[in-house]
């Protein structure tokens, strides 16, 4: 364990010198409208507006904006990384390198949110925003005071790459949760803003593969009800400062041009909100997705549909500006547009101080924050918070064991992920315990193995640690050079470290070599599986995250030997086979200490750069298989084990003392320690659903309703439900009322010890017009109870919070109805149920006489939701059998239809199923184009039950009607 100390008093000294040294002196006194703190945000921002150029209106459109010393405005660079503290940034100075905080690394989001405490993430919120400007002061051309998190992405599907930069797949309890870290980001000043986070990303972003080409398939009902409530809590509580857009489309368009981005999210406060790209998306609208002809087209719409800032060119504004004014030159978009984005970039900058004579409030704040003693202990405090118990056979918590094994591959090593910075120190679990226990043994619990090439006899060897030292065919015997150490992580990928020099073996973009200590970096190149085939023999996958490149020549790469014995890359029938010889078993020795301690700590998980990142979804859920051998067998050799599971998302593995967490900073040994030895009595509950196994829906189909993923819709048994989480004592609830508008229960410590209970509320809608969740969160409360102490929880549940959308009317609705209100401790652990009758108003019967959007059907199968245009709108787009059907409906005898098609086809009318009653079939000439509609007609039977448009041929339905 290293020390714990703040950054030192002479590297921050150097900071601060070379801060000053990048400063742009004031061209004048501050005596300018805009420079004045007295004046009203308008006027500031107006007056400013008013002083500056085109090009350098254009300029403060990028991410890296110059400074313009003439009115004494400094540089501004959008985007410092601040999911779970200061992470990252790009050096203006040093080619846009990135570089990274050593701050203080709190746990992964969903870390933060199993706390259920938004309480508690204000706080760790505030201390990120404390230290992101400490490192602005050290730096202020570095590290920007606008921060790109938290991460609202609702995490439907736990195979998706970025899972541990989200809260939850619950919108109610992510709401809460980002409100709480972007206020705590924000300060409580009430008008400058301590830092101004964005939320990412903006909308329906749940896949990594093919992230830039695949769109998210919303209906109008989702849309609303899950996929935007996220966002808006935060916005409408003015816990953000803007969105920053996803590289995915929805309904076929993408999200860098979505006019939800101002129509909507802008609706949800009255407060100015400043929206950006992601990296590179703009480009991608030609590039990519070829969804414009070219740039001014693409960058224009960009600007129109609401963002106010290209993330692109890394500090490079100059493309940017020609693309725009060449917009400008050929009437796609106007300066007024151009002054709109201007104004909402001042103004948060305004607030921000950044115009102010003394900097504003939080210029105050100095480096001494960063790694403060008081951030170390709220991080150790948040981390234990965080834990899980999953289960536990009575073996917890540990009672002052004289000697105990800590093992496994993470039993003494942390890792950082993608969006954290570097660790200034660590606690690893073996540090932790060993605190407390005088007598500690610890392994690894890896295999050691020889990989033998069958066709020569000669092994797999290392040359050396440098990049040109390519692994060979070398030794016919096996050495420390040609054994390596293997960790099975996830999905079936390993690594394979180096017993000689103690690197990892890696792809050198076609040869292999060692000269990387960890994974890391874009491209991982250190990631291997070892696939077992019939005769017993292996071949070795390459599974560096390059090979999904399109300009990556291998799709399916294997380790192959060339004629002088180098290890290199090759397709599949060319992939050499080997022999893996067992040198050392790990795991074996791992459980002969367990044998001899009396508790055993077996530390297993993933690697946050291994098997799953940005980019790159996992391909199922599987713990390793060297780790899962390794929790069995330490097992049987120690009936008092403790499995410590620590992973960045949900895996199917079990045993009968289980406990996650995520990935959880500097002071994860700390924590898991607090825990496991009761001075912390667990009440981390799982803001997921660990499904029971792999056998999950497509990751791309983001309709819930049909596939049942998250525990909304979901209605088979999961390996652990959401909102799960054991604790040292035990609760009793009683007396749960509804009154008015507020629902209480009592809770009472049953047990004898101290202890926090995550109260949760839930209802399920028993009648309705629409299809209901089988239960859906309404709150939650995290109280702490000593033993015999009771309180009564209050809930506040208004009638307005029933609401769902009527997506035949296209507005929100409280349907009369009864509904089951749920009180427990997990969403499959409910305690007390009572129900609640609502006086609303019935959904009337559809009449379909009037002008009905195709988009708002009742229900679906195989078509695709498009776009109307490039501008705005949705369809469906439907191909030979593919239909919407529309119940509980009225129609008339003359139909009208606005369809689209490239080439021409039909569809047919028919009532009661796909394959019923034919009312007509209707012929669609060629229109011309996919966003070019026209008009055609038929005559059918009037009506009324369940109507079915059945596609025959390639078209796009916009709306219809059936006129009597």
């Amino acid at each position: 364990m290293r020390s714990r100390v703040p950054l030192s008093t002479g590297l921050l000294a150097t900071l601060t010198l070379a801060a000053s040294l990048l400063a742009v002196p004031p061209a004048q006194a501050a005596d300018l409208p805009f420079q004045n703190p007295r004046l009203p945000l308008e006027q500031r921002v107006d007056d400013l507006l008013g002083r500056l150029t085109l090009d350098e209106k254009l300029g403060l459109l990028h991410q890296s904006q110059a400074a313009i010393p003439r009115l004494g405005i400094a540089y501004h660079k959008n985007g410092t990384e601040a999911l779970h503290g200061v992470a990252w940034s790009n050096d203006l100075g040093d080619g846009w390198r990135q570089k990274f905080a050593s701050g203080t690394v709190f746990p992964q989001a969903v870390g933060l949110a199993s706390t259920w405490d938004p309480a508690l993430i204000r706080k760790v919120g505030s201390a990120v925003g404390d230290e992101a400007r400490g490192y602005n002061a050290a730096d202020p051309v570095l590290w920007g005071t606008q921060v790109w998190a938290p991460v609202v992405d609702l995490l439907r599907d736990p195979r998706a790459g970025r899972n541990e930069e989200g809260y939850s797949e619950d919108p109610y309890l992510t709401g809460a949760i980002s409100t709480a870290y972007g206020k705590g980001l924000q300060g409580d000043d009430p008008f400058y803003l301590k830092t101004a986070p964005v939320l990412k990303h903006y909308l329906a972003y749940n896949n990594e593969t093919d992230r830039g080409i695949t769109s998210s398939n919303l209906t109008p009902k989702l849309k609303h009800e899950y996929y935007e409530p996220a966002f808006k809590a935060a916005i409408s509580a003015d816990a953000a400062t803007g969105v920053m857009a996803s590289y995915n489309l929805v309904n076929g368009r993408p999200n860098h041009v979505n006019p939800d981005l101002d129509a909507v999210v802008r609706s949800w406060t009255g407060k100015t909100l400043y929206n950006v790209s992601d990296a590179w998306g703009p480009h991608a609208l030609t590039d990519l997705e070829h969804y414009y002809d070219n740039k001014p087209e693409a960058f224009a719409a960009v600007l129109k549909s609401g963002l106010d800032s290209y993330t692109i060119d890394d500090n490079n504004s100059g493309p940017m500006v020609t693309h725009l004014k060449s917009a400008l030159d050929q009437g796609l978009i106007a300066e007024s547009d151009v002054n709109d984005a201007v104004r909402h970039v001042l103004s948060i900058r305004t607030r921000l101080g950044h115009f102010d004579p003394d900097g504003g409030p939080y210029k105050k704040i100095t480096p001494a924050v960063i790694n403060s003693p008081a951030n170390q202990k709220l991080n150790r405090e948040t981390a234990a918070k965080a834990a899980v118990l999953l289960r536990n056979a009575g073996t917890l918590p540990l009672a002052r064991p004289k000697s105990a094994t800590v093992v496994g591959p993470l039993a003494d090593r942390l890792h950082r992920d993608w969006y954290s910075g570097q660790f200034p120190y660590e606690v690893t679990p073996l540090a932790g315990i060993k605190e407390r226990v005088g007598d500690v043994s610890t392994a690894q619990g890896l295999e050691r193995v020889a990989l033998k090439h069958l066709a020569s006899g000669k092994y797999v060897t290392a040359t050396g640690t440098g990049p040109d030292d390519n692994a060979a065919l070398l030794d016919t015997k096996p050495t420390a050079a040609s054994q390596w150490d293997l960790t099975d992580w996830t999905g079936g990928v390993s690594t394979l470290r180096n017993a000689g020099n103690g690197k990892l073996l890696g792809g050198d973009w076609r040869s292999l070599d060692t000269d990387d200590a960890e994974p890391d970096g874009w491209y991982v190149q250190q990631q291997f599986a070892l696939e077992r085939q019939s005769d017993g023999s292996y071949l070795i996958r390459y599974a560096g995250y390059e090979t999904v490149e399109g300009w990556y020549a291998l799709s399916d790469p294997y380790v192959t030997v060339t004629a002088d014995g180098a290890l290199a890359l090759a397709p599949k029938a060319e992939a050499a086979r080997f022999g893996k010889e067992v040198v050392s078993d790990g795991i074996a020795e791992a459980a002969a200490q367990a044998a001899k301690a009396e508790v055993a700590v077996v530390v297993v998980g993933s690697h946050p750069f291994v098997s799953g990142r940005e980019f790159h979804d996992r391909p199922n859920l599987q713990l390793g298989e060297g780790q899962r051998r390794l929790i069995e067998a330490v097992r049987k050799a120690n009936k008092k084990t403790v499995v410590v599971l620590e992973t960045s998302y949900p895996v199917v593995v079990d045993a009968p003392t289980l406990l996650w967490t995520t990935h959880a900073g500097a002071e994860t040994g700390h924590a898991v320690a607090d825990v496991l030895f009761g001075d912390v009595n667990p009440a981390g509950r799982l803001t997921q659903t660990w499904p029971a196994s792999d056998d999950l829906p497509s990751r791309f189909d983001y309709d819930l309703t049909k596939t049942g993923m998250t525990y909304l819709y979901g209605k088979s048994r999961p390996l652990y439900a959401f909102g799960h989480g054991l604790s040292y004592t035990s609760f009793g609830y009683q007396a749960l009322r509804v009154q008015g508008e507020q629902v209480t229960v009592k809770v009472t410590n049953t047990g004898r010890v101290r202890g926090d209970e995550v109260v949760q509320l839930y209802t399920h809608q028993r009648e309705s017009r629409f299809v209901q969740p089988v239960k859906q969160l309404r709150g939650f409360q995290r109280v702490t109870l000593n033993p015999g102490e009771s309180r009564t929880v209050t809930f506040p549940l208004k009638k307005s919070d029933l609401a769902v959308w009527d997506h035949t009317r296209g507005k929100w609705v409280v349907e009369s109805a009864t509904h089951d209100v749920l009180v427990g401790s997990a969403s499959d652990r409910i305690r007390q149920t009572t129900t609640l009758r609502v006086s609303g108003e019935s959904v009337p019967v559809r009449d379909l006489t009037r002008t009905t959007r195709a988009m708002d059907f009742d229900d679906y199968s195989g078509v695709v939701f498009a776009d109307e245009s490039k501008v705005a709108g949705e369809v469906v787009e439907g191909s030979a059998g593919d239909w919407v059907s529309f119940t509980k409906a009225s129609w008339g005898s003359r139909l009208t239809a606005a369809v689209a098609s490239a080439g021409g086809g039909s569809f047919e009318v028919r009532s009661g199923s796909p394959t019923g009653q034919l009312l007509a079939t209707v012929p669609v000439p060629a229109t011309g184009g996919i966003y070019q509609y026209g008009t055609v007609s038929a005559t059918v039977k009037a009506g009324s039950g369940a109507l079915y448009l059945v596609f025959k041929g390639d078209l796009r339905l916009k709306d219809f009607a059936l006129a009597r």
